[in-house]
């Protein structure tokens, strides 16, 4: 059994990859449906690969329905697919193979379409760097920075850009009377490495914080507690050309975020419940626009990013803060990035096509 590959095909061959071994795993497949539907079949041939919540890699499917959110009911691939495998050698970049031997298809690029540890995290990337093939996104190094918001606040700082405060616990750690005392309430409790905004609390006592720290530390055992920031919240996007030139989105402005029962842009927020609204592009002064356009320009190169990012901003009255970085954000139906680039005058195909492109020019 193979895969179809024409050698007549001269279409770019694109594996979406999509699952996981993470706690994301889920808005991963939605966001793949999403790519998957919106990649222009006359110019690229798509390869669906799922791996597993076990991490094992399987051939994948292209039935959009079944990758789709189903009201509250999230999809995930199957544990009995057929298991495939990814070359490491540069003499067979781009090849996946049955655990038979036979080849199942062979591809230009990668898309890897994975939120969370084992996907976002460098650690797919060093992957593809070993396999030789071109992926879209940032590299190793942005890619194991941006997912762990120590190491993001620290890089951001050094490059002079604002960013709130926060304490970082380690293993064993607590949160010290000092501490308490500058951070104030609320705060946010998260784990240091994750997103989707799974395993994140927010304290609006301090009787309730060691249970939200455990919760954290089911996710992570690097913690980090927040100070609140009160401000709009706004993110925009970031995206690289083949040429290298980056472009800036319009900024989405974010409603209702404390409307729900998690009282913050959770989860569960996010992705299943209805209250949460963008105006899109937001309706800021001219001088926050240029100073979200510079700050995420700023933030990307401080990360040594390429392809794409999102920077998540708090707009306060001193001002832009940074709250996180996101190196490869949701590509779900509802989700910003995409979003904010068609109001960009950049639509779903094309917005994907430019970074295949960039991929493509970048690591080949």
């Amino acid at each position: 059994m193979t895969s179809s590959n024409p050698s007549s095909d001269s279409r770019i061959s694109v594996a979406v990859i999509y699952g996981g071994a993470s706690p994301e795993h889920s808005v991963s497949c939605v966001s793949a449906g999403a790519i998957m539907e919106h990649l222009d079949p006359e110019r690229f041939r798509v390869v669906p690969v799922g791996i597993t919540r076990d991490g094992v890699w399987t051939v994948g499917t292209s039935d959009l329905d079944s990758l789709h959110k189903h009201g509250r009911t999230l999809p995930e691939v199957p544990a009995d697919g057929t298991e495939i495998a990814l070359s490491t050698s540069p003499a067979r970049r781009g090849e996946f193979r049955y655990v038979t031997g036979e080849v199942y298809d062979t591809v230009d690029v990668i898309f890897p379409v994975l939120h969370g540890p084992h996907g976002e995290d460098g650690t797919i990337q060093g992957l593809f760097e070993l396999s030789g093939v071109a992926y879209v996104g940032p590299g190793v190094l942005a890619s194991s920075a941006g997912m762990d918001k120590e190491r993001t606040k620290n890089l951001l700082h050094a490059a002079g850009l604002p960013t709130g405060d926060q304490v970082v616990l380690h293993a064993g750690e607590e949160l010290s009377g000092a501490e308490k005392e500058r951070l104030g309430l609320p705060v946010f409790v998260k784990p240091a490495r994750g997103g989707s905004s799974i395993g994140i609390s927010r304290v609006d006592d301090w009787a309730a914080l060691d249970s939200a720290i455990e919760l954290a530390r089911e996710h992570d055992w690097k913690v980090i507690v927040e100070a609140g920031i009160v401000g709009a919240e706004v993110e925009i996007g970031v995206l690289q050309r083949a040429n290298g030139e980056i472009e800036v989105s319009v900024p989405a402005l974010l409603s209702g975020t404390e409307d729900s029962e998690e009282g913050f842009y959770g989860f569960e927020t996010k992705y299943l419940d209805d209250v949460v609204t963008a105006q899109i592009p937001a309706q800021l002064p001219e001088k926050v626009l240029q100073e979200l356009d510079a700050d995420a320009r700023r933030a990307f190169r401080a990360l040594g990013c390429d392809g794409l990012t999102r920077v998540d901003f708090f707009v306060t009255e001193s001002g832009p803060i940074i709250n996180e970085v996101n190196t490869m954000p949701g590509f779900t139906p509802i989700s910003m990035f995409p979003q904010m680039f068609a109001a960009s005058g950049v639509a779903y195909p094309d917005l994907l096509a430019a970074l295949i492109d960039r991929a493509l020019v970048a690591r080949r």
